[in-house]
């Protein structure tokens, strides 16, 4: 059950907005075995103030067109290796599918307990 949140910087179409999160979604269909039709995407624009993405940290040189992709998920859903080949077809879909550079995808991966979901009803589905 991912919950995705995606920050992008303003100004980019509904298409390109739209094509980011087919392909996170088909990624993490293929890579983490995520059942179909679970998709929970958050796609948020913000001006250049409010979204700091450090240009050179840890030697990525990352353009104005960095992005961030938060996806939370239960936990032990994803070995490392697992996860390794996640941030990898992440960043190479997005390239392929928008030319959006891999050096400027940032992936945060956010592991919870099963019970720390609610599907809806305010029932706890996987409690």
């Amino acid at each position: 059950m991912p919950l995705v949140c995606i920050h992008l910087p303003q100004g980019k179409s509904a298409e390109y907005r739209s094509a980011i999160s087919d392909v996170v979604y088909d990624v993490t269909i293929t890579t983490l075995n995520v059942p179909e039709n679970n998709r929970f995407h958050v796609i948020t624009e913000h001006a250049s103030a409010d979204l700091i993405i450090d240009p050179t940290y840890h030697g990525i040189h990352r353009s104005q067109d960095a992005l961030i992709i938060q996806i939370t998920l239960n936990k032990g859903r994803a070995t490392l290796e697992l996860k390794k080949a996640y941030y990898k077809a992440l960043a190479d879909g997005l390239h392929a599918r928008l030319g959006l550079r891999r050096e400027d995808v940032f992936i945060s991966l956010v592991e919870v307990k099963k019970e720390n979901w609610s599907l809806g009803n305010g029932e706890a589905q996987y409690a």
